[in-house]
């Protein structure tokens, strides 16, 4: 990770700091990389080296209330593409690539939507997908499910909860990946033996919280609610990657995702999981989002 850059803003027009951390090659094509559930713009790091071997400038964003940018109230999914438009311009990007993990997926999606004419290219990693009450959400981790369904059934108890786990997040970052390495099928158990990995994930998961748990919970409240967006109106082409083992996200919501999205090209790849994924994948993805 020779080239990461940790604590860099930049200021918006309405006064808001954002902040991002750049990988890869700061020469190369660039690519906004949008962060999962909990995470941070430190996440990016894991696509440093194979960025740097293609060419591309990695640059990770921390979405509002979120490590160095500043929380916003009463935000929604489709205010992103307008705070990436300024980041790109202040880093001088006419066009540019984006790619949502998790539940970073959601925010390339309204990209894609909102500002394609600024997007070279658009792709999804194991990413959310709508909470509709389809029997894809039923297939989720039950603890992701709680914490994603939490704001529509008790309001009141996320921000004490949310707060209560940044606290832990905080303090115990690196037992949160032992548990998730852990739990999780062998895919992903195997991708986060790496040593180098489980640095990077506590580090992003850290920096999640660092404004503790408010900009966790307002998160958590967009992805259960209506996106302010459909699908179906996105016109650009999207590429859509999704582990057939992924026990996180589970695969029926990537299927759905594909379905919906007009020109959707899909790759379900059945030995993957979600974090093995990205992390042994990122070579390829990026060849075919970026050839």
């Amino acid at each position: 990770m020779e080239h990461y850059v940790p604590e860099r803003t930049v200021r918006l027009r309405d006064g808001r700091a954002l902040g991002y951390a750049e990988f890869g090659d700061p020469a190369g094509r660039p690519l906004l990389y949008f962060h999962g559930f909990p995470g941070s713009r430190i996440e990016a790091a894991l696509g440093d080296a194979v960025a740097r071997a293609r060419g591309v400038r990695l640059v990770g964003v921390d979405r509002p209330g979120i490590g160095l940018s500043d929380f916003l109230d009463g935000r929604s999914i489709p205010d992103w593409p307008a705070d990436v438009a300024e980041l790109a311009d202040a880093l001088g990007f006419g066009r540019f690539a984006v790619v949502g993990v998790s539940g970073g997926g959601p925010y390339a999606l309204a990209c894609a939507w909102k500002i394609p004419e600024r997007l070279d290219a658009a792709c999804v990693i194991g990413g959310l997908g709508p909470f509709d009450g389809s029997a894809a959400v039923q297939d989720m981790m039950g603890l992701g499910r709680f914490a994603l369904s939490l704001p529509q059934h008790a309001p009141w108890a996320v921000q004490p909860l949310f707060q209560a786990a940044a606290w832990g997040i905080g303090a115990q970052a690196e037992a949160l990946v032992d548990f998730l390495a852990g739990s999780l099928p062998e895919p992903d158990r195997s991708a986060l033996d790496d040593p180098g990995v489980r640095r990077v994930l506590a580090e992003s998961y850290r920096e999640a919280v660092r404004q503790g748990g408010r900009g966790a919970g307002a998160e958590a409240g967009l992805y259960g609610g209506p996106w302010g967006f459909r699908l179906e109106d996105i016109a650009m082409e999207v590429d859509l990657w999704h582990g057939e083992r992924d026990s996180v996200v589970p695969v029926a919501m990537g299927r759905l995702q594909a379905r919906a999205i007009p020109r959707c090209r899909a790759k379900i790849l059945p030995e993957e999981g979600h974090f093995s994924l990205p992390i042994r994948r990122m070579g390829e993805i990026l060849d075919a989002l970026m050839p």
